[in-house]
């Protein structure tokens, strides 16, 4: 989201880390986060060494595994780019984690400058990184809430000063829904933010897949050792999808969610290839 030195009100208590890095207090770096992790994998630099050894679990497990954050952030910027060339202008999306490359707002604003985005996320540290944003780019925010209090995300002020819900949205659930368990019943939490979303908008999902032994044990160590949720297959991704018009080519593995000229999309695909999966649904 940015590079600059995350900027924090006067009442947020600080600290400095070994490596001179300032951060709010609260920040527990002793337990691996998922938003740390991710960060890891993708080579950035906000993680600690509960994160990287999840991380290092991980990679350990996949063959060429560093290609699985970047096949999907790469189906985030081609899910935004097609809901912004749709006419989509402004954004919400749950579970964002850390700035890396390619970010929502990023993207959307390069076609079109007036697009407002809220990042959303339950991890300090991911705000920490949004005060630097908000220094540079009054059209796009971030909120620390948790997405599994869907009436408290969406009454925030300051998601409802940049999102207009008589208006189109894009709503984006990148690798969030697989950490949810089932008696957290992630299908109904879906359907509340859909429910708010006008007639026109669009939903981006991704969500780990249940390959069966193949993913048995990445997915003990990316939910189970990290936190929670579970691998589910693309039948029960495609349920998240009910009631929306399921664009094609409906729920795939991320590389052949409408890959762009010249992507390199292995054949036949790896295991890296087919952890996580993509959909994007319309509402009529």
């Amino acid at each position: 989201m940015s590079d600059q030195s995350p900027h924090y009100p006067p009442s947020v208590p600080l600290v400095v880390d070994a490596l001179g890095r300032v951060m709010p207090a609260d920040i527990d770096t002793t337990k691996p986060s998922v938003a740390r992790v991710y960060d890891a994998l993708l080579g950035g630099k906000d993680n600690f060494p509960a994160d990287r050894a999840i991380a290092d679990t991980l990679m350990a497990l996949t063959p060429n595994g560093a290609q699985v954050p970047l096949y999907n952030r790469a189906v985030l910027g081609r899910g935004v780019r097609h809901m912004t060339n749709a006419g989509i202008r402004q954004f919400v999306d749950l579970g964002a984690g850390l700035p890396t490359v390619q970010n929502t707002h990023q993207v959307a604003q390069a076609i079109a400058p007036e697009s407002t985005v809220v990042y959303v996320d339950n991890d300090p540290i991911v705000l920490a990184h949004g005060r630097a944003l908000l220094a540079e780019n009054d059209r796009t925010t971030v909120i620390t809430a948790d997405m599994r209090e869907p009436d408290s995300v969406l009454a925030d002020p300051d998601l409802l000063a940049l999102i207009d819900f008589d208006q189109p949205v894009g709503l984006l659930l990148v690798a969030i829904i697989h950490h949810l368990n089932d008696d957290e019943d992630p299908g109904g939490l879906v359907r509340r933010y859909v429910d708010v979303l006008p007639s026109g908008s669009y939903v981006f999902l991704t969500h780990f897949v249940d390959g069966g032994a193949e993913t048995a044990e990445i997915e003990k160590v990316m939910l189970g050792d990290l936190g929670t949720g579970r691998f589910r297959s693309f039948e029960e991704i495609r349920t998240y999808f009910d009631g929306l018009e399921l664009l094609e080519p409906g729920v795939v593995y991320n590389p052949l969610w409408r890959p762009d000229p010249g992507d390199d999309v292995p054949n036949p695909l790896t295991l890296a290839a087919k952890i996580i999966g993509a959909g994007m649904g319309r509402k009529a």
